[in-house]
């Protein structure tokens, strides 16, 4: 039983607006996320920024809750800065709101809540409002969250699909497929001999810093998280209209990872990220642009995996290590479900 709130399990009283909601919220919300704008424990916060803001929310209902390299909460905290750094933005500010199932363990809430401000801290981001509400048990699945985040836009940064270019590089910072295959080797009681471990973390300093060396030379951002690579490279060949040529032998991809993805069946360009990003350049920076990407912590696995032609508009085209080519379609309904 926890000592301070005196129960082992969420409850419906804690979703109440009552006094067992003012203990959960004191006793672990506002304690541990306290700071300037939460302390007030008003219904918002007001907040000042300077010029254009960005502005993202995602909702996480990743299953299992806990897996291997995080757990939903530092999942929510990163997927929204990300997000917000994807459109050239410094994050600042998280909004943070819980639907929790009645019955989770206190211990693992509190866990969760742990998490969550490591991973803003670690990304320098506050949590200034949220909401917490219970539904009964068997109508939610343990825990989901909300996060919508703000962030003040990098006045270098020029980010949008309607920048792209016939001759952009297409750069990725690291090996795709971690996050999904981390997911399915826990589902189920699936195990692999070698541990395959969720790449999440926040990639919003390595990408700001990109923005402040190149500026506008940087024509989109993108994290290929549902749907994986292929999905983001279909949506912006389809968009512009241009075609897109990738290099199978250039992909950045585990041994092991690759290993289950083939075990089960899985393309690993379909596979879900949660601590990459990819970034279409002007072809004259992307020898430094992927140079600086490498010699950072988070961009240490970066390469140049294809670049954009005027050849077969509206379609990815990839160039396989054996020497010949495959369309790579859209992803058609759900690979992997409940993967964030």
């Amino acid at each position: 039983m926890d000592k301070e709130l005196g129960f082992e399990t969420i409850n419906l009283g804690h979703g109440s607006g009552g006094l067992m909601t003012r203990d959960l919220l004191d006793k672990i919300i506002f304690k541990t996320f306290s700071n300037p704008f939460l302390d007030q424990k008003h219904d918002g916060s007001i907040v000042k920024f300077n010029g254009e803001i960005a502005i993202s929310t995602d909702s996480f209902v990743v299953s299992p809750i806990f897996f291997k390299g995080g757990n939903i909460g530092d999942l929510a905290v990163h997927g929204t800065v990300n997000d917000v750094a994807m459109c050239g933005a410094i994050p600042r500010y998280l909004s943070l709101a819980f639907i929790i199932e009645e019955g989770l363990k206190i211990e693992d809430f509190v866990s969760i809540v742990n998490s969550i401000k490591k991973a803003a801290d670690e990304s320098s981001v506050q949590i200034i409002t949220g909401d917490t509400k219970v539904v009964e048990r068997g109508k939610g699945d343990k825990i989901f969250i909300n996060t919508t985040g703000f962030g003040d836009v990098n006045p270098k940064a020029n980010i949008s699909t309607d920048n792209i270019k016939i001759g952009d590089k297409i750069i990725i910072s690291g090996q795709i497929a971690q996050h999904g295959m981390a997911i399915m080797s826990q589902r189920e009681g699936l195990e692999f001999e070698s541990s395959i471990v969720s790449d999440s973390t926040n990639l919003n300093f390595l990408v700001n810093d990109l923005i402040d060396e190149f500026g506008d030379k940087i024509h989109l951002f993108r994290d290929p998280t549902r749907g994986g690579v292929a999905s983001v490279l279909s949506e912006i060949s389809q968009d512009t209209k241009m075609g897109v040529v990738i290099h199978e032998d250039k992909i950045p991809l585990e041994k092991q990872v690759a290993a289950a993805c083939e075990i089960l069946g899985l393309d690993p360009l379909y596979v879900a990220n949660e601590g990459v990003f990819m970034a279409f350049v002007e072809a004259e920076i992307g020898d430094a642009v992927l140079e600086m990407m490498l010699k950072d912590e988070k961009g240490k696995n970066s390469a140049c995996i294809g670049e954009v032609t005027k050849e077969h508009p509206g379609k990815v085209v990839m160039h396989s290590s054996i020497g010949g080519k495959r369309i790579v379609s859209p992803l058609i309904g759900e690979q992997l479900p409940r993967i964030c």
